[in-house]
């Protein structure tokens, strides 16, 4: 049958329904129990971290040769769905974990991915992603961080915003103006850390959802880096940071698809014990209809994100045919906007009780907005789509 052959090319395979297993029955033990007041004391979930680390889910991207577990990236997307399904927050570990580091998988020196990705798989150290800034979102090549070169060193100043889990990791990998007459071929990308001179953070945002997840400003003031941090050649920052995007933008579409899981997973139980008109309310056909189209849209988007995920396994294996760049967009717009769908309803499913903080649902429809804005905003994306149809 055509196209049954590209279709087994992303079915999950066993081993991906034994990892699945493995890190839902974590995620419900280790991490569930603590979403609530992650997401209500605003405070970053360190019971997950740990829980994550101890059970090598925190980076399971990171090579086998740098001592990471060498998932691949259908079996990324589970760990982050599933983590997702029970809080958001959490889920940042190993998806910006992916993010801050894929540019130096990518890009890096041999002596840079020795380096960085050795502390990141043992559980040492976090990576965080610096591309946006005051001035510079979704058009980020309009960015303003300068790093100039200095003898056997580089010197970076500038301000980065929206940075994920800032303050907490480790490691960062920044994007900076090298060359400002060349614009996006003028920029480049260098590895800084966090107890680098000159390095600090601004507050953490107050935020709608994800709140677990620090979001802060990171300064920097005259951060003088070993020119061997540079990722790649001068110049080819941007170009990184834009193939990391492509493969990136599947796990927010994976994060997406379990906060969408984990609302109509509540949903469907509470219909059925919920009772008016003498009859549990799952018996009404109008309810019925709207869990039908949840599940609907839940499961076009998992296909999707699915596919996606094989085709970045592919790009990283060499080939050359895939449309990443379209499926990487489509299905981190597909995903969200079913995720915000998904969540909506089932704080309606809930009624007066889903509006309230005694019940999980209105996190996790704070918490999918999000998954509509970074990594590129839904109608950046759609102008992605638009430029690279297959």
């Amino acid at each position: 049958m055509a196209g049954s052959a590209d279709f087994d090319l992303y079915r999950p395979s066993e081993e991906h329904d034994m990892l699945r297993d493995t890190v839902r029955a974590l995620a419900e033990a280790k991490i569930a129990p603590f979403a609530a007041a992650v997401d209500e004391e605003a405070r970053f979930p360190q019971e997950a971290l740990d829980a994550l680390v101890a059970s090598d889910l925190h980076a399971v991207h990171v090579p086998e040769e740098y001592g990471g577990a060498g998932a691949d990236a259908l079996a990324t997307v589970i760990v982050i769905e599933e983590i997702a399904r029970v809080c958001a927050s959490s889920s940042l570990i190993p998806a910006v974990n992916k993010l801050g580091s894929l540019p130096v998988i990518l890009s890096g020196s041999e002596n840079l991915k020795k380096t960085y990705l050795g502390p990141l798989a043992k559980g040492d150290a976090m990576f965080s992603y610096c591309l946006s800034e005051p001035d510079a979102g979704s058009d980020a090549g309009g960015m303003k961080t300068k790093a100039v070169r200095d003898g056997d060193h580089y010197v970076l100043n500038g301000v980065k915003r929206w940075i994920t889990n800032a303050g907490v990791s480790e490691y960062y990998t920044v994007m900076a103006v090298t060359d400002p007459d060349k614009r996006t071929k003028g920029i480049s990308a260098f590895v800084v850390e966090k107890g680098d001179e000159g390095v600090s953070f601004g507050a953490p945002e107050k935020k709608l959802g994800i709140k677990g997840s620090p979001t802060r400003e990171v300064y920097l003031d005259n951060v003088r880096i070993p020119a061997d941090r540079l990722i790649g050649e001068e110049g080819t920052g941007f170009a990184t940071a834009m193939k990391t995007l492509d493969h990136t933008r599947i796990t927010i579409a994976a994060q997406a698809l379990g906060i969408a899981q984990g609302a109509l997973d509540y949903a469907k139980g509470y219909v059925q014990e919920r009772k008016q008109f003498g009859k549990p309310i799952g018996d009404f056909q109008g309810v019925q209809f709207m869990l039908a189209d949840m599940a609907m849209k839940l499961e076009a988007a998992r296909q999707l994100t699915y596919s996606a995920a094989a085709r970045s396994e592919r790009v990283s294996a060499g080939s050359a045919k895939e449309d990443l760049t379209f499926f990487g967009a489509a299905a981190k717009c597909f995903a969200s906007d079913a995720a915000m769908e998904i969540t909506t309803d089932a704080v309606q499913l809930l009624g007066g009780y889903g509006y309230t903080r005694d019940y999980p649902v209105e996190r996790m429809m704070r918490d999918a907005k999000i998954t509509q804005i970074y990594e590129g905003t839904n109608q950046v994306q759609r102008i992605v789509m638009a430029r690279n149809l297959p």
